[in-house]
């Protein structure tokens, strides 16, 4: 069944390759494919399209359907084209030509981009939540080990006086900003596309507010050919959000590599986090780190394969839309799998305390003894050229007494503050509108809604 089947055979070879994946891409639609539909018909019934009969039908056959995909139950029929087209012929197996009425007002278009949109705001919370848990991780382990110090680099070479706190809390700090993005993508999802049709709206009296309100949008794309101009925007926007994420992993499993290397031996993982070697016994491996580092890097060029997809399309659809769906759609368990793993290695790893302890560290304190000049009354200059040579003599002794006392240095990580600032940015997510919103369609209560 095609919903454009006009009774002319399409040849095979065409379209085995023009559906390609969309199917096995359409599973992970089907269940806000059923909610949008949920809501539209209570839109066509609102403006004496469906009479109320017709819409209890309908209504009570899209929860059945929604449920079995829930429960793992539904499936494309190898006839049908899509998780539309195999919506609406199981409604009208089941009530006969009521089941065709649900059609009416919208086409694939406007239904792809609503089912994309649904499924990217309900991946969003799932990312913003599995985001939360790594940051409160990171801040876990940052209070715990604040009054460890380390070196800091610059150029891979020793430079100033850091500490584990420090590099943990930055991390954690650094996906506050990467949710400040995701926000501001998600903001780009909460927009209804729905009843924007094939990209130029209907000739029936639709009540786009209603859909909009029913299904829980913050707002709508009132124009309708910017509706579909939306198709590719969104996703981008949100891959460029989920790269940063990725961004901030990859630098963070690169840093716990370099780390556990015993030219540095900063960090250890437990024996059971590290893997072998099939020739070197001694071997403990940071195998997840670097595959959470590979993952993290592959899902940043998600946004760049999406935008070599669509920057040479002019307005309205194009086919070349639907392979999106192959990149970004998986992109969002790539990500979550990263987070999860990413909250329970950086959990267990354990700090070596006496890393200050090695001379070839003493350095790092040069600045120290500069600034303690400074406060004594040598001019900054005078002062770096005294420590200088020292260091050049062999005769440099280091001061280990650290005294960072301004926002965010060793001695003030500010930790409360970035807890309060990412709790800021976490409310402005209104997750709990859709949330609302996919409840009340849900409900048998005919007076929801």
């Amino acid at each position: 069944m095609k919903l454009w089947d006009k009774g002319t055979a399409i040849n095979q070879l065409i379209e085995s390759f023009t559906i390609g994946r969309d199917t096995e891409m359409d599973f992970f639609l089907a269940e806000f494919d059923v909610l949008g539909s949920l809501a539209h018909i209570k839109m066509l019934e609102s403006i004496g399209l469906l009479s109320s009969t017709e819409l209890e039908l309908l209504s009570e056959a899209l929860r059945e359907i929604y449920y079995d995909i829930k429960a793992g139950k539904f499936e494309i029929e190898s006839g049908s084209e899509d998780v539309h087209t195999q919506v609406e012929l199981m409604l009208t197996r089941k009530l006969g030509d009521v089941g065709k009425k649900i059609h009416s007002g919208r086409s694939r278009n406007d239904q792809v981009l609503l089912d994309l949109k649904l499924f990217t705001r309900s991946e969003i919370k799932s990312v913003v939540d599995l985001t939360v848990e790594l940051f409160e991780v990171l801040i876990t382990q940052s209070e715990k080990y604040k009054e460890v110090l380390m070196p800091g680099y610059t150029h891979l070479q020793i430079a100033m006086p850091s500490s584990f706190g420090l590099w943990f809390g930055a991390y954690a700090e650094s996906l506050i900003d990467d949710l400040i993005l995701l926000q501001a993508a998600y903001q780009l999802a909460d927009q209804n596309p729905l009843g924007s049709a094939a990209g130029y709206g209907s000739s029936f009296p639709l009540d786009r507010q209603l859909t909009t309100d029913l299904l829980g949008f913050e707002s709508m794309n009132y124009n309708v050919v910017y509706a579909q101009m939306g198709r590719g925007k969104v996703e981008k926007t949100v891959a460029f959000a989920l790269a940063s994420i990725a961004g901030t992993l990859s630098k963070l499993a690169y840093d716990v590599c370099l780390f556990m290397s015993q030219n540095f031996n900063f960090v250890t993982l437990p024996d059971e986090l590290t893997t072998g070697s099939s020739i070197m016994p001694h071997k403990k491996n940071p195998d997840v780190f670097e595959l959470l580092r590979s993952h993290c890097n592959h899902i940043q060029s998600v946004p760049n394969q999406i935008l070599l997809m669509t920057n040479n399309l002019p307005s309205g659809y194009f086919r070349d839309l639907q392979l999106i769906k192959e990149i970004y759609i998986p992109a969002f368990a790539e990500l979550k799998s990263c987070l999860a793993i990413a909250s329970f290695a950086i959990s267990n790893i354990k700090v070596n305390v006496k890393i200050m302890e090695d001379p070839r560290y003493d350095y790092v304190y040069s600045v120290e003894e500069v600034n303690k000049r400074v406060l004594e009354g040598v001019p900054f200059r005078e002062a770096y050229r005294q420590v200088g040579e020292l260091i050049n003599n062999g005769q440099f002794q280091p001061d280990k007494n650290i005294r960072h006392t301004h926002e965010g240095s060793i001695g003030n990580l500010c930790l409360n503050q970035i807890k309060e600032k990412m709790a800021k940015v976490i409310s402005r997510f209104k997750f709990g509108r859709s949330e609302n919103a996919f409840g009340k369609l849900l409900s048998t209560d005919d007076n929801q809604g």
